[in-house]
């Protein structure tokens, strides 16, 4: 079993654009690791991200592009995260940014949802959206909005120029594949 992640641009419409990045996801890794490629050949690497230690809550990911070079890291807030998923995002020029889930009530929801003995078994597609801001300013840095549909789809915003779109795309790719963990 595998995630498949396809990375699209947005036409100035608002429409799906063309495909940026392809991700296969392996599960039960000892070390979490995404590599996307430029198509579904997966040929050519075009960034990464792979997590510093193994199987941890506290874990950092690291994002490189596709020379090996770091582009930024993020990490989820294993404590802030007990009632609302919190993460850390750091990005060039000694940006740091904290994203956390819109909606405290849909937050606690899900939490409750898993404990309920005949509930936690029934799938009940939650739709959360996440939003990161700049630690030193307050300002908006990027969002990530789930979509009602069949296939988990997410819309990506970033409104920070400083956050190149493979760092966003790897946190975006995070927030679906590391977020129960």
């Amino acid at each position: 079993m595998v995630n498949r992640y396809q990375i699209l641009g947005a036409n100035p419409d608002g429409s799906e654009g063309p495909l940026l990045a392809f991700a296969q996801q392996k599960r039960a890794k000892l070390k979490e690791e995404v590599i996307f490629f430029a198509d579904e050949s997966r040929s050519r690497p075009v960034f990464s991200f792979k997590a510093r230690q193994r199987l941890d809550v506290h874990a950092e990911h690291d994002v490189f592009d596709e020379f090996g070079r770091p582009l930024g890291y993020f990490k989820k807030k294993f404590g802030k995260s007990l009632l609302r998923s919190t993460w850390e995002l750091h990005g060039p020029g000694g940006l740091v940014a904290t994203g956390q889930e819109r909606r405290p009530v849909i937050a606690v929801l899900r939490r409750v949802w898993d404990f309920i003995p005949f509930l936690g078994d029934i799938w009940v597609p939650f739709v959360f959206h996440f939003d990161f801001v700049d630690d030193a300013t307050g300002n908006p840095v990027m969002s990530s909005e789930r979509r009602k549909s069949i296939r988990d789809r997410y819309v990506v915003t970033v409104s920070d120029p400083r956050v190149d779109f493979r760092l966003a795309a790897a946190m975006g790719v995070a927030l679906d594949a590391l977020q129960s963990r």
